[in-house]
C-alpha cells in the first residue's frame, strides 16, 4: 500500500507565504505525476498544480506567479510553495500522484487546512 502525508499548513495572514509539504511512502516502485489539489467549503476539488516525473509542471490559472510545485525524486517528496496568499485560496489541500507498486494507481493524501484571513 502507498501513504501520502502532507504537512505544513495553517493560519496565515493575506499577503503571507506557507509551505505544503507530502511524502510518499509504501512499496513503491514508481511514481508519475505528482500534485496538489484544493477543496473549500461548498466547492468541487480543484487542481492547484502537478510535476511530472521529469519536472515539467502546470499551475491553475488563479495561482499561476504565487505557487511554486517542486518534487525531490530520490524523496518521494512534493513540495507546495505558496506567496501572496489570498483569503480565496483557504481550502483543504490534498497530495496526490501516481503511483507504480505492482500496478499503476492513484493516490491521495488526507489533506491539510490552509485559512488565509486577518
Amino acid at each position: 500500500q502507498v501513504q501520502l502525508v502532507e504537512s505544513g499548513g495553517g493560519l496565515v495572514q493575506p499577503g503571507g507565504s506557507l509551505r505544503l509539504s507530502c511524502a510518499a511512502s509504501g512499496r513503491i516502485s514508481s511514481i508519475d505525476a505528482m500534485g496538489w489539489y484544493r477543496q473549500a467549503p461548498g466547492k468541487q476539488r480543484e487542481l492547484v498544480a502537478v510535476i511530472t516525473g521529469g519536472g515539467s509542471k502546470n499551475y491553475a490559472d488563479s495561482v499561476r506567479g504565487r505557487f511554486t510545485i517542486s518534487r525531490d525524486n530520490a524523496k518521494n517528496t512534493v513540495n507546495l510553495q505558496m506567496n501572496s496568499l489570498k483569503p480565496e485560496d483557504t481550502a483543504v489541500y490534498y497530495c496526490n500522484a501516481i503511483v507504480t507498486v505492482v500496478t499503476r494507481g492513484e493516490y491521495w493524501g488526507r489533506g491539510t487546512q490552509v485559512t488565509v484571513s486577518s
